[in-house]
């Protein structure tokens, strides 16, 4: 089996990334053999290379059109690396990935994640939808990560009779239990009560908002992260006179968890469908940390149910995740309750096994119905 995305971990540290990871890693379990393509920046670090129990294929990345990266090697070279598989897993939105099929690659089997509407490149998707049409057409089976978004994707909803749901998935990493000494440093620099975000400072992740929600209050909030939008939050905050939000930048994985476990909640403001699942959202769960997210049509409200597992407010609204933040923050008691129901629902949801389980299960049918024997792997000669 093959899956091709355009960037893997660690040189970008997105969900996607994490779910290519996890299911090259984990798949030999069930007896399926896995390779990933991808490109990278670098063009010192293209080539094979073997990452633990999968091959990497990293091709240089040579220029970008609407924040679609493009290898021309790869397009030259694609067709015939897709023949030595059984079946090929692609990771949607990646309009390359869509010619590298119908140029190549359109014979052999193949299973699609859509992780998320495209969003932001209006101009250039009416450009493209008919690509987009014509390559999801071709694939033999769809997959969404929540029943949320393949109940409110208008894109999705033309595909239905080859479509299901396999929620992401995630494992413990082995920060996942952090040292004393590092959490006690934290606890240190933050106070003994504070609120966590996690991510990429993206567009769509909400913070303006989340920085309005706290400006009228005293509730610490640590900032996890860096990215495009870094540079303006910080000076939002500084205009706001929040000395009460601590940007703290990009940090390890000891590091992050380490707060997981210290903090009071998670908040995830994201107010835009380009946030299609939230794997921070996952990581909460997993400390049994209660959750504040937005209701955006989207896996987010599949992790995080209303009342359940933590808050759902409207997108967009300082004034609703103000109230949510000191509704959480003034009752601890039900706070824990919704992280034990967060953790509960991890563990019969969200991890990683049952995910890999359900994709190798996926693999097969789709294989099979193609012709194909059981075991799947690169093919010899």
């Amino acid at each position: 089996m093959l899956q091709v995305y355009k960037t893997s971990l660690p040189e970008t540290m997105g969900g996607t990334e994490q779910v290519v990871r996890t299911l090259a890693t984990q798949s030999h379990q069930h007896a399926v053999e896995s390779e990933v393509v991808t490109l990278c920046a670098d063009g010192r670090l293209a080539g094979i290379s073997v990452q633990g129990p999968y091959t990497l294929h990293r091709f240089r990345r040579d220029f970008e059109v609407a924040s679609m990266p493009v290898s021309l090697r790869l397009l030259r070279q694609f067709a015939a690396l897709a023949r030595r598989f059984d079946l090929i897993h692609y990771h949607f939105p990646w309009p390359f990935m869509d010619v590298l099929h119908l140029a190549g690659a359109a014979r052999t089997p193949s299973v699609l994640t859509y992780h998320s509407d495209i969003v932001r490149q209006r101009r250039w998707l009416r450009l493209y939808r008919p690509l987009q049409q014509r390559f999801l057409e071709r694939v033999d089976h769809i997959v969404a990560t929540s029943p949320n978004y393949r109940a409110t994707s208008p894109v999705l909803a033309n595909f239905q009779t080859k479509l299901s749901v396999i929620p992401i998935g995630l494992d413990p990493s082995s920060h996942y239990t952090p040292d004393a000494e590092r959490a006690r440093a934290w606890r240190t620099r933050l106070g003994p009560r504070f609120f966590l975000f996690v991510g990429v400072l993206r567009y769509y992740k909400g913070l303006q908002y989340l920085l309005q929600a706290v400006r009228d209050t005293q509730i610490p909030v640590a900032i996890v992260g860096d990215g495009p939008e870094g540079a303006r939050l910080r000076q939002q905050a500084r205009q706001l006179g929040l000395s009460h939000v601590h940007f703290l930048g990009v940090l390890d994985d000891a590091d992050k968890h380490a707060l997981l476990s210290l903090c009071d909640g998670l908040v995830f403001p994201s107010h835009l469908r380009s946030e299609a699942f939230g794997i921070t959202l996952l990581e909460a769960a997993m400390h049994a940390k209660p959750m504040i997210s937005c209701e955006i049509g989207t896996g987010t409200s599949f992790v995080n149910v209303a009342g359940q597992t933590g808050l759902v407010v409207a997108p967009a609204d300082p004034v609703a995740l103000c109230d949510a933040m000191r509704y959480l923050w003034n009752h601890p008691q039900v706070a824990d309750a919704l992280g034990q129901e967060a953790l509960r629902r991890y563990r019969q949801y969200f991890t990683g096994a049952a995910m890999v389980r359900s994709y190798a299960a996926l693999y097969r049918q789709v294989h099979s119905a193609a012709g194909g024997a059981a075991t799947l792997g690169e093919k010899q000669g």
